[in-house]
């Protein structure tokens, strides 16, 4: 087992495109590692060059780890190899509650023997469509007046979004929402008093998410105005566009495919809670 370097990982990128879009959240991770965004994320592999198994885990030397969600994910293409890495090498550290996020639902047997064989519980969390933007050509045309309107979120919308998110509400959604603001592309359209009634996010992953409209302000085209404008800007960037879509989520789904999403129907990407206990003891996030 290997810790990459900077050098390394840069080399691992690359060596990561021939296997898009499935690795598409650890190739998100290294992308912006790679790029200088902070991270508190350490990457190891099986062997080097010529690794089976990659995984971002937290880096226990960073001063800010302690800071937001304790999150794995990997990319395997050998599980014998995973197996041994979790249980032999301690690639993971199994005394604590994390999520395992963003990985190919098809390793939830091998994901369920391990844990069992560390003596620690495992509960799967959310299922989700991976959802690439191959062509931005397909892209319908943006109404120019729309495009005038959207701007960048800044530092006074954190408390309406944690307030609005799923998995916000609390001082870690606080948190998240401020890094990934601070350091990521974002994009709002707002009321006649400046605040955001639709908005987007990038996160560290570099997936578009956290897509929201406020109740009062749905049915007017506002997200799909802005998924149309964050695309465009992040392909004209040099971004892979994509984003997880949480399965039964029909509206969002539905609105990603008309602007020319596609997604491959075999796969999916699945998050794992592990070392769950109860019902609210564990925060909750999918990222």
């Amino acid at each position: 087992m290997k810790i990459l370097n900077s050098d390394e990982l840069r080399i691992a990128e690359v060596i990561l495109r021939s296997h898009l879009p499935t690795c598409l959240k650890i190739y998100g991770f290294l992308y912006g590692i790679n790029r200088n965004k902070p991270s508190t994320l350490e990457v190891v592999v099986d062997s080097w060059p010529d690794f089976n198994v990659i995984i971002c885990r937290p880096d226990t030397k960073n001063k800010r780890v302690a800071e937001f969600m304790k999150r794995v994910s990997f990319f395997c293409m050998d599980e014998e190899t995973f197996k041994k890495m979790v249980t032999e090498e301690s690639a993971i550290d199994w005394s604590t509650y994390f999520l395992i996020g963003g990985v190919d639902n098809r390793h939830e047997p091998m994901l369920k023997e391990v844990s069992s064989s560390r003596g620690v519980n495992m509960k799967g969390f959310t299922l989700e469509h991976l959802m690439t933007l191959p062509d931005p050509s397909v892209l319908p045309k943006l109404d120019s007046d729309t495009e005038s309107k959207v701007s960048p979120l800044n530092g006074s919308h954190i408390d309406l979004l944690n307030k609005n998110w799923k998995f916000g509400g609390g001082s870690l959604g606080y948190r998240t929402i401020k890094h990934l603001i601070t350091h990521y592309p974002t994009g709002c359209i707002t009321d006649d008093q400046g605040q955001p009634v639709c908005w987007i996010l990038l996160y560290d992953y570099h997936a578009m998410g956290m897509l929201y409209t406020l109740p009062e302000h749905r049915g007017k085209g506002l997200a799909r105005a802005l998924v149309n404008s964050m695309s465009r800007r992040l392909y004209a960037e040099g971004f892979l566009v994509y984003c997880f879509i949480e399965e039964g989520n029909t509206m969002s789904h539905s609105l990603f495919t008309s602007l020319g999403f596609t997604e491959d129907p075999q796969y999916r990407a699945a998050w794992y809670q592990i070392n769950y206990k109860s019902e609210g003891e564990n925060v909750n996030f999918t990222i």
